[in-house]
């Protein structure tokens, strides 16, 4: 038991473990209508695009959530320009702007002198870096995308499942999508402290995608992908403590393994469950 209870001792780790828990909270909420309507390139690039935000707010030396909350806008306004002005698909517009504002924002940080260190942080986080003040901002963020959540939680449920028909309905879905990519943008800035720009996709995407395998209504996806995202950062973090290994991507890297190792016990019930019936049958 102190092997798993012996890193969260330390002050820093608990504040990483505080910190994590509230990206993954707010990850895995924002990420269940990701996977649900099939969004989860758009997602990925919208990770990207908010690097170069941060990395000016970086260098001008003001509040990073300004800066990312300023990309992420010129992200989604780009995408639309693109989507609108060519007969480009949207997938490309998307593709386009995920290498463009990386690239932009890896130019920009490469302005300090400190370059090495403050890419690595912006890209890849520093989890046992995370202050008092973070946790707070991550707190107000992660109750804001709860209230959210909750209060359009029809119109984003018809948005996911039929677009057109939550137009007939009157849920005016553009201005859901809008709410949506707000609710992305918060994710995002939210957790990039705690696991980094690069690496928020695994809790975003990861923990969702294990609980479609395993939830047949939305709330209980929304649970059930929540307690994959928890399970994942406490988890990462222990094995980065005894391992020596870093602790955003340990963190990371968890919901991934947790999907395939569910993905793996689904299948292997299913066929047990055929191989049962054939059984039966041909006994009957």
């Amino acid at each position: 038991m102190d092997w798993w209870i012996e890193p969260f001792t330390l002050g820093f780790e608990q504040r990483a473990l505080i910190g994590g828990a509230l990206a993954g909270l707010m990850s895995s909420i924002v990420g269940t209508w990701l996977v649900l309507r099939g969004m989860s390139f758009f997602g990925d690039a919208f990770v990207h695009g908010v690097v170069p935000g941060i990395a000016a707010a970086v260098v001008l030396e003001i509040n990073p959530v300004i800066g990312a909350a300023v990309a992420a806008l010129v992200m989604v306004l780009l995408i639309e320009v693109v989507n609108r002005q060519t007969s480009l698909t949207e997938d490309t517009g998307i593709g386009l702007l995920f290498v463009g504002m990386l690239a932009l924002g890896v130019v920009i940080i490469s302005r300090l002198s400190t370059f090495s260190g403050s890419l690595t942080t912006i890209l890849f986080g520093d989890a046992l870096g995370v202050t008092t003040n973070d946790l707070w901002a991550q707190g107000i963020l992660a109750l804001a995308i709860i209230i959210v959540t909750t209060a359009l939680y029809r119109p984003l449920l018809a948005l996911s499942f039929n677009r057109d028909k939550a137009e007939l309905l009157g849920m005016r879905p553009k201005a859901t999508h809008a709410a949506l990519l707000i609710l992305i943008a918060a994710a995002v800035i939210g957790s990039f402290q705690s696991v980094g720009t690069l690496l928020v996709f695994g809790l975003l995407v990861g923990p969702p995608a294990a609980a479609a395998l395993l939830a047949r209504t939305v709330p209980r996806m929304m649970l059930i992908s929540a307690g994959i995202a928890l399970v994942s950062v406490w988890l990462g973090l222990t094995l980065s403590y005894h391992l020596g290994t870093a602790g955003s991507a340990t963190m990371a890297l968890m919901p991934i393994i947790i999907f395939f190792l569910v993905l793996t016990i689904v299948r292997l019930r299913l066929v047990f469950a055929k191989r049962t019936a054939v059984e039966r049958a041909e006994y009957v």
